[in-house]
């Protein structure tokens, strides 16, 4: 699957971002009234890297994610993507360059019930990107397709297994070309049985070069496909470093005290 490459930006050099860096936060905070849900977290991510974000509930691994894609846009810090600032007063660009940029796969399917596999895929491209509608279908059918759907593309949402639903919404996040790729415990709601199929798409784009952060407890994949591992706590990053460095040889207590949780299930 073909995906654009994005050009290094004026932007980026002048504010002296190497021109694989895809994606920068600098001190985000996030606060729910009194909840102080993200407290001040750094983090880069350079074009083709896939990052997994691990951490107990309620961490603010979910809301770093809904920040990133501005669901949740920060109060505190700023976020660039691919240069571009994205948040505050001095934001270059707004909410659609983030649309166009970030595809978001939730925990929850979100598909529309009363529409078929094909028309969950086709309607953002033809109400965003202005597709056509013969465009659109054309390219809905190579995505299910391409995730393994294609005998599938006019059943409903309630004629497909839980893995086929992710599937589906993973081919919609595709659809919108993005250069980045959010997954939010996607595996999570499913039985276990239906998690490899929705894991295997996920492994075929991080081998494609797609630029991905994975927030998830499947610590195979997170050791087997991720750049590298971020360990969350209380809403501030307590280490990072290469799967090797933070699955098997933490520094931090906290981060030893999870995995021997996570681990032993």
């Amino acid at each position: 699957m073909a995906m654009e490459e994005p050009t290094p930006t004026t932007a980026q050099a002048a504010d002296g971002r190497a021109p694989g860096a895809m994606l920068s936060l600098e001190g985000v905070h996030k606060r729910f009234g009194s909840l102080h849900v993200l407290r001040g977290v750094d983090m880069d991510v350079d074009r083709g890297q896939v990052v997994c974000v691990i951490g107990p509930s309620g961490s603010g691994k979910s809301t770093l994610l809904r920040c990133i894609n501005l669901l949740e846009p920060p109060e505190e810090g700023r976020i660039l993507l691919e240069g571009q600032q994205i948040t505050g007063d001095e934001a270059r660009e707004g909410v659609n360059f983030v649309r166009r940029r970030v595809g978001m796969v939730f925990q929850q399917f979100n598909l529309f019930p009363h529409k078929s596999a094909i028309e969950n895929v086709s309607m953002a491209q033809q109400k965003v990107l202005g597709r056509s509608g013969g465009e659109a279908r054309s390219k809905a059918e190579s995505l299910l397709t391409r995730v393994g759907l294609a005998d599938k593309v006019n059943e409903y949402p309630d004629r497909l297994s839980g893995g086929q639903q992710q599937r589906v919404a993973i081919a919609r996040a595709l659809a919108m070309d993005p250069h980045v790729m959010l997954f939010d415990e996607v595996t999570s709601a499913l039985d276990p049985e239906l998690v490899k199929e929705v894991l295997d798409v996920m492994r075929e784009l991080a081998e494609e070069g797609m630029t991905m952060i994975v927030v998830t407890h499947e610590m195979g994949f997170a050791r087997d496909v991720c750049s590298r591992v971020l360990f969350m706590d209380e809403g501030v990053v307590v280490e990072q470093g290469s799967p090797r460095e933070v699955l098997e040889q933490p520094k931090h207590e906290r981060t030893r005290r999870f995995l021997g949780l996570v681990l032993e299930r």
